[in-house]
C-alpha cells in the first residue's frame, strides 16, 4: 500500500513538474516559432502554431540591418568583465564576513541586499549625470562598472553562504602550517568553494547579459549590447513581431546554450553545502 502511494505521488509530482516546465518554456518556443513567420502570420488571428510558411527572411534582414557581431561582442565584454571584477572584489569581502565576522557583519549584509530593493529609475539621473561628466556614456567601461556595482550584493551574499559551509578548522590548520593570507584564500579557500564560485559566476553572467534598463539608458551605438539590439526593433510605427522575435532569439541563444551546457555545474553550486 505504501509503495502504491509513493508511486502515485512520484507520478503526480512528475506530471506537475512537466506542466510547470512547459509553461515556463512556452514563451521561448512561441518566440522561436514567430521568428520564422512573415509579419502577417505573426499577428494572424487565430495564431498559427506549426502550420505556416517557414522562412529565414527575418534572420537575414536582421543580420543585414544590424551589426550583430558588435552587439554580441559588447555583451560578452560587459557580462564577463563585470563578473570577473565582481569576483575579485567579492571573494575577499565574503571571506572576511564568513571567517572574521564583526558585530555588524549581518547588518552590513542586510544593507547590501537592501540596495537591490531600490528601483533603478530612482538613481538614473545622478548616474546619468556622472557618466556624462566623466565621459563614460556609451562606453563598455561604464557599463562594466554599473553591472559590477548592481550585481555585487548578490555575488557577496552567494559567496558568503558558500564560504560559511567550509569548516573554519581547515583554514586554522593552514595558518598553523605557516600559510599566508594570500595562500589561504587562493590555494585553500577558493579551490574548496569552486562549485559555489562557478554557480555565482554563471548567475552573474546571466544577470549582466539580460540587463536592459541600464544598457538602454546609458548607451547609444558604440557600447550597446544585445538587449539594445532587441529594443531597436520596436519603433513609433509599431512592433515588427517577426523581426523582433528573430532578434530576440539571436540575443538569447548564446546564453541559453551556456546555461544548457553548464546546468550541471550550476545546480551543483546552488546546492553546495545543502547536504551535510
Amino acid at each position: 500500500m505504501a509503495r502504491k502511494v509513493t508511486t502515485k505521488r512520484r507520478i503526480t509530482v512528475t506530471v506537475i513538474a512537466w506542466i510547470i516546465a512547459l509553461l515556463i518554456f512556452f514563451p521561448i518556443l512561441w518566440t522561436f516559432l514567430t521568428s520564422f513567420k512573415t509579419e502577417g502570420e505573426a499577428v494572424a488571428t487565430p495564431p498559427h502554431f506549426f502550420f505556416f510558411h517557414w522562412t529565414l527572411e527575418n534572420y537575414l534582414e536582421v543580420s543585414e540591418r544590424s551589426d550583430y557581431v558588435l552587439y554580441f561582442f559588447n555583451s560578452v565584454v560587459i557580462s564577463v568583465g563585470s563578473t570577473i571584477i565582481g569576483l575579485i572584489i567579492a571573494i575577499p569581502a565574503a571571506w572576511a564576513m564568513a571567517f572574521v565576522p564583526g558585530k555588524r557583519t549581518k547588518d552590513v549584509l542586510m544593507w547590501m541586499l537592501s540596495t537591490k530593493m531600490l528601483p533603478p529609475v530612482g538613481v538614473l539621473i545622478p548616474i546619468y549625470l556622472i557618466f556624462k561628466n566623466t565621459g563614460l556614456m556609451d562606453t563598455r567601461t561604464g557599463l562594466v562598472i554599473v553591472m559590477t556595482l548592481i550585481n555585487l550584493p548578490i555575488i557577496v551574499w552567494m559567496l558568503y553562504t558558500y564560504f560559511k559551509e567550509i569548516p573554519g578548522e581547515i583554514l586554522e590548520a593552514c595558518r598553523m602550517d605557516g600559510a599566508t593570507l594570500k595562500e589561504e584564500v587562493l590555494y585553500i579557500l577558493t579551490p574548496m568553494a569552486v562549485p559555489g564560485i562557478a554557480s555565482t559566476l554563471l548567475l552573474n553572467v546571466i544577470l549582466a547579459w539580460n540587463e536592459a534598463f541600464w544598457t538602454l539608458n546609458l548607451t547609444a551605438a558604440n557600447a550597446a549590447p544585445l538587449t539594445a539590439f532587441i529594443a531597436s526593433y520596436s519603433s513609433p510605427e509599431g512592433l515588427f513581431y517577426a523581426k523582433l522575435s528573430a532578434a530576440s532569439m539571436m540575443a538569447i541563444a548564446p546564453i541559453l546554450i551556456l546555461g544548457w551546457f553548464s546546468q550541471k555545474q550550476l545546480v551543483r553550486g546552488l546546492t553546495f553545502g545543502a547536504v551535510k
